[in-house]
């Protein structure tokens, strides 16, 4: 991920969360005192999210101190203590829920991506993502796509050209919309049509197109449409594709299938954020927890 840009979006999260001040915090911890929190997984997945962690509490409080004994796309089980974070209690409490919040759902993503990768259980057709992401967090639901073992599709609309349906409607025909990409495009950038039809994919291919992707295709037809496209093209599957389905796609022939369900219909992993026991016991002998 770029450091850059995941600094400025956690910056972001966190006066939007913050505000003017964390108001419960601010009363109750009026100096520097310091604690430690950890992280622990309430259930088995795939963990993602170690620069969330390493890069949130230090906008806080510069000294504080992170270690993480997991990297992410590793397998964790419940119970597993994922990390510690020590530092100022108030630079703590304050950013936990923001920091927690991105690494639920990045490893969340990154645990469904992996069950489907395992699910299709053919290597040489990629699992990949779409667009279909939470506005402002694409960066990141893209980044766990990819430590779950899937690959990205592209990341928005201005690195590559995918002519869709509506696309074909207006410019009148697939080979129309290529031509007029053809003739306006640099030699660097890659055309996928999207298809429906044996038609439309010999028109594609006729075209030039560099990908053609079966939309809403089933299996069956995919393994007939496959037939009609040249070994030097990427094919790629999507539409109407499911978690519960995806297994019967897997002897279809395509390089890669899209699964829009990644992104957007993803369940958060269960892990939590504890004040730990020693800690505990240390503050409340100094009348800090009482």
């Amino acid at each position: 991920m770029n450091t850059l840009k995941l600094r400025s979006c956690i910056e972001q999260f966190l006066i939007e969360d913050i505000g003017e001040q964390d108001l419960t915090t601010d009363l109750i911890f009026t100096d520097d005192t310091k604690g430690e929190i950890v992280f622990l997984a309430k259930e088995r997945g795939v963990f993602c999210g170690q620069d969330i962690i390493r890069t949130g509490f230090p906008l806080l409080d510069s000294d504080v101190e992170v270690s993480l004994f997991v990297k992410d796309g590793e397998s964790i089980e419940a119970g597993q203590q994922l990390g510690v974070v020590s530092g100022q209690i108030s630079a703590l409490l304050k950013g936990e829920r923001v920091v927690l919040n991105l690494v639920q759902r990045m490893s969340g993503i990154a645990t469904l991506t992996r069950k489907a990768v395992e699910t299709l259980g053919n290597a040489d057709t990629k699992i990949c993502d779409t667009r279909k992401t939470t506005p402002g967090l694409r960066m990141l639901e893209k980044y766990a796509v990819r430590c779950g073992g899937g690959y990205n599709h592209r990341y928005g609309l201005y690195d590559g050209v995918m002519i869709k349906d509506n696309h074909i409607s207006f410019a009148g025909s697939i080979t129309q919309a290529v031509e007029m990409v053809l003739a306006r495009a640099g030699h660097m950038v890659k055309i996928e049509v999207e298809t429906e039809t044996a038609e439309q994919v010999a028109e594609a291919v006729e075209a030039g197109a560099d990908v053609i992707m079966f939309d809403n295709r089933t299996p069956e037809e995919m393994i007939q449409l496959k037939k009609l496209v040249p070994d030097h093209i990427i094919t790629e599957a999507s539409g109407g594709i499911t978690l519960a389905n995806l297994a019967d796609y897997r002897d279809c022939g395509v390089d890669y299938i899209s699964l829009g369900f990644l992104t957007h219909s993803y369940k958060a992993l269960d892990i939590s954020v504890k004040v730990s026991a020693t800690e505990v016991h240390h503050l409340s002998k100094r009348g800090t927890l009482i």
